[in-house]
């Protein structure tokens, strides 16, 4: 057996491992060995300081030399057995609850000094201790110090240590994965030494040691191996080469209003490459709210369609994907043949489009998931674009670019900035390109706060927006975490702007159909309303060119990047646009920070950088939804300096070409995902 299999034993096939401790186990997550050293003591016990009776605290673990006096055995069964001890302070009861009258006078002699550890109680006017933990005649018998974890009902404190302290004396020596250099960064930690250290009480809070260090990084190199197997798995997969002389392109380009920045211009360069190789492009194309990711994904899929292949851009809302749609339409040379496919789509024109696509009648097709549907078969597909997609898993991913064939290119976009290290925690699978610069015809939204007692200033500058023909959302979010709440706050506050602005007000909340909520966004972009009222976050993605102030209340129950991405719903057009930030009184010190970071920047990354300071990357946005990686130590905040090194050793390793073997260990115990069948 490898030393590492060992680790993934079942608990069963553990001796001293019972079936009973094994189920208590198992329902705290606890299925082998690996599992079990994961456990992390909380805090831990010391037995080794002797206290007299009259010192005892109620509560408190203790440890007491005492002379055992008197015996008190019920003849009532159910009744627990008693033994009465003193020192020279007073007396204590030590009570017995299922153990034999035999076992007691055994472990107790009547007129002996006897060494008891235990909680300490008080029944009756006086100090005891039920079922003591150690009872022994030499001090040397019990154990000094032992860590404190957090345990199951059903097993006790001792039995656990009992546990743990058996694996750890077990614990195999592992052949070192880490290559001399990243080691000696450790201090030349060996794993075994690290898991030991974690265990000792000693170490208990100490995530700045080397040990610990060494462990945080063996965690993230095992994710980031993986996520270079699937790219190598995925750059293995050879394609055509997609030719191309940017002809349609081209005249794209030079209809533009303005320039393209130069990150636009890097990142067109990098897909075109890309596109024009022999290996599978498998891309996330990264951008603020603003950035101009869409016409970079346009413009790469024209010169894919001038090279003789089909293009699908599949977007997460019928609205979003009619918009990308129109836009296209609107820039496209004539001759390229488009077509929009959503669940609204009517049975006949859906089977025309599903005709024209198969016999390659139609070059690109905008749409929702309906595109990837059994029915829907493509003549010649060449590149997935798929839109606003970041709660895509990795496996999700994979069978993602799996599904489009060998031919296929895909690129993934999304429009939610998040820091490099959270960036190569869950999109380490693919190619990663990133805009930052926005258009000069984007101005940055200026960022306003006032508190609700103002609220009649706010109106005023809302009409007087609405007089230079501007729109306006308001936004009602989530309030003390209620639905009904939310739902009433953002009706009254309907009622309230109607009599203020009669028939130039409409509402989006819960209660209402997709279709409905469709219908009101659609009759907002075409100015049929001036003010929308909504109780959830507004479409990410959608343009909505002439909405230029956002108004949201209650900012403070916000996070920063989800109050960037509100705000980014507004200064999609050449004018300047206005972001309000309303809230109550007695701001915290917390909200006071969010609301000067907005007012101080736009920049999306810095934002989400800060945010994830004052959060934690699980509450990011939702990613820890996301199919985020789970780490058990690692913290892409605390150990971000490990990230970027251990991104630096998988480029080694990629680079040296070396054979994964030497990691099967680390990948086997740390990343127990099932891709790693297929790809180690």
């Amino acid at each position: 057996m490898n030393k590492y299999q060992y680790l993934l034993n079942d608990l069963n096939k553990i001796k001293g491992i019972g079936t009973k401790t094994s189920n208590i186990l198992k329902k705290k997550g606890i299925y082998n060995l690996f599992d079990l050293i994961w456990k992390l003591p909380q805090s831990f016990t010391d037995r080794s300081i002797k206290s007299k009776i009259n010192e005892l605290k109620i509560g408190k673990i203790a440890t007491i030399e005492v002379i055992v006096k008197k015996y008190s055995f019920p003849r009532i069964r159910r009744l627990p057995n008693k033994v009465i001890c003193e020192d020279d302070t007073g007396s204590i009861d030590c009570v017995f609850f299922n153990s034999y009258e035999g076992y007691i006078r055994k472990i107790l002699p009547l007129n002996e000094n006897v060494i008891i550890s235990g909680k300490i109680t008080y029944f009756r006017n006086k100090y005891q201790i039920t079922n003591p933990t150690y009872v022994s005649k030499e001090s040397s018998l019990i154990e000094k110090v032992h860590s404190k974890y957090s345990l199951t009902e059903g097993i006790s404190e001792k039995q656990y240590n009992k546990i743990i302290n058996k694996v750890l004396e077990t614990l195999p020596d592992l052949n070192e994965w880490l290559n001399p250099k990243i080691l000696n960064k450790f201090n030349n930690q060996s794993w075994k030494n690290s898991i030991l250290k974690l265990h000792d009480p000693q170490n208990i809070g100490n995530y700045k040691g080397d040990f610990f260090k060494r462990l945080v990084f063996d965690e993230i190199l095992a994710s980031f191996l993986i996520f270079s197997e699937i790219r190598k798995s995925i750059k293995k997969i050879k394609k055509n080469k997609k030719i191309f002389k940017n002809i349609y392109s081209k005249k794209v380009i030079e209809k533009l209003n303005y320039d393209l920045t130069n990150d636009q211009k890097k990142v067109l360069n990098k897909i075109n490459f890309d596109l024009s190789s022999n290996s599978k492009m498998f891309r996330l194309l990264q951008g603020d709210v603003g950035s101009g990711k869409t016409i970079v994904s346009l413009i790469t899929a024209l010169n894919v369609i001038e090279s003789g292949y089909q293009v699908a851009l599949m977007a997460p809302t019928e609205i979003l994907a009619s918009q990308h749609y129109l836009l296209a339409k609107k820039i496209f040379p004539p001759d390229i043949k488009i077509d929009l496919l959503t669940s609204k789509t009517d049975l006949k024109d859906k089977r025309e489009i599903q005709k024209k696509a198969k016999e390659l009648k139609l070059n690109m097709i905008f749409g929702t998931h309906s595109l990837f549907q059994k029915k829907m078969q493509f003549g010649n597909l060449g590149y997935i674009i798929i839109d606003e997609q970041h709660k895509f898993g990795v496996k999700q991913r994979k069978n993602l670019s799996d599904k489009g064939g060998g031919n296929c290119d895909v690129l993934l976009m999304s429009a939610t900035p998040i820091p490099r290290t959270l960036t190569m925690t869950i999109y380490g699978d693919m190619d990663l390109s990133i805009i930052k610069e926005k258009p000069n015809i984007r101005k940055d939204v200026t960022t306003y706060s006032k508190p609700e007692s103002k609220i009649n200033e706010v109106i005023e500058f809302v009409k007087k927006e609405i007089k230079n023909g501007n729109q306006v959302f308001w936004v009602c979010p989530l309030i003390e975490e209620s639905k009904k709440i939310d739902h009433e706050s953002a009706i009254k506050k309907y009622e309230f702007l109607k009599k203020k602005f009669t028939n130039n007000v409409a509402i989006i909340h819960g209660n209402l159909s997709r279709e409905e909520k469709n219908n009101i966004l659609k009759k907002f972009l075409e100015k049929k309303y001036y003010i929308l009222v909504s109780t959830t976050i507004i479409e990410v993605g959608i343009d909505f060119p002439n909405a230029n102030v956002i108004i949201i209340e209650n900012s403070n129950k916000f996070g920063l990047s989800q109050l960037h991405q509100l705000r980014g719903r507004v200064g999609r057009g050449s004018k300047q646009a206005t972001c309000i930030l309303m809230f109550k009184k007695n701001l915290s010190e917390t909200a006071k920070k969010r609301i000067n970071i907005l007012k101080k920047t736009n920049d999306g990354f810095l934002i989400s950088e800060e945010d994830m300071k004052m959060r934690g990357f699980g509450d990011l946005l939702g990613f820890k939804q996301s199919g985020i990686k789970n780490f058990k130590l690692a913290d892409p905040i605390q150990n971000s300096e490990l990230f970027i090194i251990a991104e630096k050793e998988v480029r080694r390793i990629e680079k040296e070409e070396q054979n994964l073997k030497k990691y099967l260990p680390l990948l086997k115990l740390y990343d127990q995902a099932e891709i790693i069948n297929d790809l180690v």
